[in-house]
């Protein structure tokens, strides 16, 4: 008998696993989002719930962002999506808001 040393992945369209599409501290590549997150974090991340269909209370938290993790096959755990958003709560807000809005321009959200 051998054990399962991997876990089964799935992403959007049938990807395995993928990576987020900017870092945490990629602020500049968008300075909309960044400039919301800085100034009205509660505002993004009731556009982070609404995006994906959860209430707006749950924008800032670390379910949405290791739900969103797990679609689409991101690596990471529970316990990396709690520290960065406990450490860097907007910057992690922000990429999470880019990352959506990538993958809405590529069709694959």
């Amino acid at each position: 008998m051998n054990p399962v040393v991997t876990q089964p992945g799935y992403g959007a369209r049938g990807t395995m696993s993928s990576d987020w599409q900017t870092g945490v501290f990629d602020c500049c590549s968008d300075m909309g989002v960044c400039l919301c997150g800085t100034f009205c974090p509660m505002c993004l991340s009731c556009q982070i719930a609404a995006d994906m269909n959860e209430c707006c209370l749950c924008g800032y938290s670390v379910a949405i962002r290791t739900m969103y993790r797990t679609r689409y096959g991101i690596p990471g755990s529970i316990c990396s999506d709690f520290l960065w958003l406990a450490c860097f709560p907007v910057c992690t807000l922000c990429q999470l808001k880019r990352d959506i809005n990538k993958r809405k321009e590529m069709n694959a959200f």
